[in-house]
């Protein structure tokens, strides 16, 4: 595995092999669990050559957000991305990737004001700013995204489908804990107690779609279901539960299309997300290729 940080010789390298060879391309934030290193094997099967980058992009953290705070071991996740198939890890820093104040502000209009975007405004602008520019820099015929943040991979397929990148989008399933917990980087800034309460968050969800299965169709009764159970089984604060056409992420007035159930819970440390796709039947949606 080679590692690069400088954006022009990273640039030159992608021209090169990106002439004979398809090539995959992971973007993350780092400090690797089995989601980003089950994303990273999924390209190399699919590609010639797979890219990873970590960049804790600033742009994505608003004021009163943890950039500062955000987990970050790199010697560990060199480790984890050599032997889960990487060929190239893209490792700039920010005043690599930032050299001057931008003279291009990019905002994203649609499929943000729901669900994490209604929370963190801006967030999103910063996740395609920085998107837009790996595109350009590694030029990768497949990116690859967990549905874990399914709102983020909306955001990126109005990206692609919007800026004509020539980029196939592959959204693979959330990978969970033996209990169900979706894979979180955060997951480390949960106490004990409240560990063994987060994974109420996926079976509140489960438990929303089960009455989609059963034949209930209004949103608000099963939005109600999914909030009551996790106010009753966790000391989490719920910042949205929300049930949304997917990917569009417009509202609805009954289930009759592809949908996404999807919550947010802060505990004291951690602020956790998961989701859930499903059908106008309640059959799961497991991804998007």
């Amino acid at each position: 595995m080679q590692i690069i940080r400088s954006v022009s010789e990273m640039q030159q390298k992608m021209i090169m092999i990106g002439r004979e060879n398809d090539i995959g391309f992971v973007a993350t934030m780092g400090y690797f669990h089995e989601g980003h290193l089950a994303l990273i094997k999924e390209a190399a099967k699919d590609n010639d050559v797979v890219v990873t980058s970590i960049f804790v992009n600033p742009l994505q953290f608003g004021p009163n957000e943890d950039y500062d705070q955000y987990p970050r071991d790199e010697e560990k996740d060199v480790k984890l991305a050599d032997e889960a198939g990487t060929d190239i890890l893209f490792l700039p820093d920010v005043n690599e990737m930032y050299r001057v104040k931008m003279a291009i502000t990019m905002v994203i209009e649609e499929r943000v004001n729901v669900l994490c975007g209604r929370s963190r405004p801006g967030h999103f602008d910063g996740v395609v700013t920085v998107l837009t520019k790996l595109y350009n820099i590694v030029r990768p015929d497949k990116t690859y995204f967990g549905l874990k943040d399914a709102q983020q991979v909306a955001v990126v397929d109005a990206l692609i489908t919007d800026l004509n990148f020539p980029i196939e989008l592959i959204a693979l399933p959330t990978v969970r804990e033996h209990d169900g917990l979706a894979k979180s980087s955060r997951n480390v800034n949960l106490s004990d107690d409240e560990r063994n309460e987060a994974v109420w968050i996926s079976r509140a969800l489960a438990q929303g779609r089960d009455l989609v299965v059963d034949g209930e169709k209004n949103p608000a009764n099963i939005v109600k279901e999914v909030k009551d159970t996790i106010r009753k089984k966790t000391s989490g604060k719920i910042d949205y539960v929300e049930l949304l056409t997917y990917p569009e992420l417009q509202p609805i007035q009954s289930v009759g299309q592809q949908v996404i159930l999807a919550a947010a819970v802060h505990f004291n440390r951690a602020r956790l997300i998961d989701n859930v796709l499903f059908d106008a039947n309640g059959r799961l949606i497991k991804s998007l290729q």
